[in-house]
């Protein structure tokens, strides 16, 4: 072999190394289970012993009032026979409720299917139309009363400033009076002389000052006060003759001037106070017509964004849900109108009748007492989860040790309403007939039971182990041409082989992965 022909040979070895060590994708491994048909069985094993039969107690399974007996003591009566029944008027009543709810759940399913109508579209259009118009009108109404607003407070800003003008104009008319008297009669330094001296700085110092309406207010009060404190010094014994009588009026005078000047003062603050006051309510409540006239033409646009729009999953599960609910109230319903019908649940003989058609019946009640014409039945307890899933009738498949490799066949007759407690845990105690009595079967025999608590036939059905749950959603994985593809489903019954009943959202046959 020459050189070049080992190079190549090399190389080529390690170019298949690389791709198989890093290059070469591993094939993902898992089990697959197929998507199958056939009959789905639930059914619960428990151990039970023989008895000899004693009388069964009877009663209903929902309370109310006693219609009608059909049997009296002593009478004869077949498996299934009616022995007793309740009133179910009002049962039905609530049955006609249910299916209505029912109807209309469903009419709204299938108009969320179907999409809105051209009527249905015009109709929001127009609603829409309305609310533009409306939300604009608004909007302008806002603009309106802001700028009523504005003005208003402006011209009362404007006539606050007209009375600030005023009042520092009898401010200083005061100001000019005072110091007149005061130079003409009040110079010299007695006492007197001395307090005029003093409230008139008070008033110059009251005139000189930068003042808006409040501290005005309190400016002309000031020289209310000084005004006040004068005159009555004019009326002292040592100048009551001095001061003339126009003098003494014109102090009056400006007093009069000062207290109006307050109370225009007052009556301004008022006035931007009420002004400030009715603007806000006014613009609280335009602006509350804009936010909804918004809303409104808002929601008209949501509504008819989601009238148009494909309805969502979410919508779909929603309305599907409220269908499934109403059904199960309507099968509710009519489950316990047939449970208002008492049956013979083997074939006896009535011992004995506890009530009377009228009387109110409860729960717990015992009806009457059947004394089965079979001499032997089975008794065993039943765990609390387990007793939920059976009914009277279920049949049940009984094998005795005393006789084996024989099955022999019977049926749920009687279970306890009342619990039993076994070391802490709860059990109901259910009795269990033979369809037919083993020849040799004897009082305390060991029996193996299985009660069949449910049965389907020809339905869809995979391996429980291959369902998943995600944010409240049942799903599972099919492989479907080499990809795989995750498929919401719903299931129903459980069997107890650990097969799962499919309700939708897969076909037979189909392969579906075991994690």
């Amino acid at each position: 072999m020459n050189k070049v022909v080992l190079i190549s040979v090399i190389i080529g070895v390690l170019i298949f190394g690389v791709y198989q060590g890093f290059l070469k994708k591993e094939e993902p491994s898992f089990d697959l289970v197929e998507v199958i048909q056939g009959e789905l069985f639930q059914e619960i094993s428990e151990t039970g012993m023989v008895k000899k039969g004693n009388g069964l107690e009877l009663g209903f399974k929902n309370s109310g009032r006693l219609e009608k007996i059909y049997v009296e003591v002593g009478d004869e009566v077949k498996s299934g026979q009616y022995i007793a029944k309740i009133e179910t008027s009002q049962l039905q009543i609530q049955v006609q409720e249910a299916k209505a709810n029912l109807t209309i759940f469903q009419s709204k399913l299938n108009k969320l299917l179907a999409g809105a109508s051209q009527e249905e579209i015009q109709i929001t259009e127009t609603k829409i139309a309305i609310a533009e118009i409306s939300f604009a009108n608004a909007e302008q109404n806002l603009k309106d009363v802001q700028a009523d607003a504005e003005q208003d407070l402006k011209s009362a800003n404007e006539d606050a400033l007209n009375v600030l003008d005023d009042c520092y104009l009898k401010s200083y008319n005061a100001f000019n009076s005072v110091d007149l008297i005061q130079r003409t009669y009040f110079s010299g330094n007695d006492q007197d002389s001395i307090n005029v001296k003093e409230n008139k700085n008070k008033i110059e110092q009251a005139v000189k000052a930068d003042t808006d309406l409040s501290q005005m207010e309190n400016n002309l009060e000031i020289i209310s006060d000084a005004l006040k404190i004068i005159r009555e010094i004019c009326e002292e014994p040592s100048y009551r003759s001095i001061v003339s009588s126009t003098d003494k009026t014109s102090l009056d005078n400006q007093r009069t001037y000062i207290s109006t000047g307050l109370t225009n003062i007052t009556d301004t603050q008022q006035t931007i106070s009420s002004t400030i006051t009715t603007n806000e309510s006014l613009l609280n409540t335009a602006q509350a017509q804009v936010s909804s006239a918004e809303g409104s033409l808002q929601t008209s646009q949501d509504e008819q964004a989601l009238l148009i729009a494909s309805p969502r999953e979410q919508d779909i599960d929603l309305y599907q849900a409220q269908v499934k609910q109403a059904q199960a109230k309507v099968n509710l319903l009519e489950n316990q109108i047939a449970e208002a019908i008492l049956k013979s649940p083997i074939k006896g003989q009535i011992t004995k009748v506890n009530k009377k058609p009228g009387e109110l019946v409860q729960l717990t009640d015992i009806v009457l007492i059947l004394l089965p014409s079979v001499p032997f039945e089975i008794e065993t307890d039943i765990y609390e989860e387990d007793v939920v899933k059976i009914n009277i009738g279920n049949p049940v498949d009984i094998s005795l040790i005393a006789f084996p490799n024989k099955i022999f066949t019977g049926k749920v007759i009687s279970i306890d309403p009342a619990e039993k407690l076994v070391e802490g845990v709860v059990y109901y105690r259910i009795i269990i007939a033979f369809e037919e009595i083993p020849e040799g079967v004897k009082p305390g025999m060991t029996a193996d039971l299985i009660i069949k608590t449910a049965k389907k036939e020809n339905v869809l059905m995979i391996d429980e182990e291959a369902i998943q749950k995600k944010d409240d959603k049942v799903f599972v994985e099919v492989l479907k041409d080499g990809e795989i593809e995750e498929r919401e489903i719903e299931t129903g019954l459980l069997g107890s082989d650990d097969m799962l009943e499919i309700i939708s959202g897969l076909i037979i046959g189909e392969k579906v992965i075991l994690r």
